[in-house]
């Protein structure tokens, strides 16, 4: 089961809630704005190759399509308030 506090809580407790192994739900007037999932102590490295391969397909993509960060952050607030 999942953990659910504020945000003001969960910046104020942050290195006791980076040891965390479960996850967080992060909260803003009750509604979950964000999830903290810890990863696995030691990281893989074949964890961190597919993330990093991942990543720059995504950037590829996104240069392909000629779509910034802020255009993606811009079209992801439109939606979340647009699809409730």
């Amino acid at each position: 089961m999942e953990t659910k506090v504020g945000v003001k809580e969960f910046r104020a407790n942050l290195p006791s809630y980076l040891e965390s192994l479960s996850p967080i739900a992060i909260t803003r007037h009750g509604e979950t704005i964000g999830y903290y999932i810890p990863a696995r102590h030691g990281h893989n490295q074949q964890d961190l190759d597919a993330l990093r391969h991942a990543a720059a397909k995504l950037e590829a993509m996104m240069s392909a399509l000629r779509v910034s960060e802020d255009d993606v952050a811009a079209e992801f607030k439109t939606r979340r308030l647009t699809d409730k």
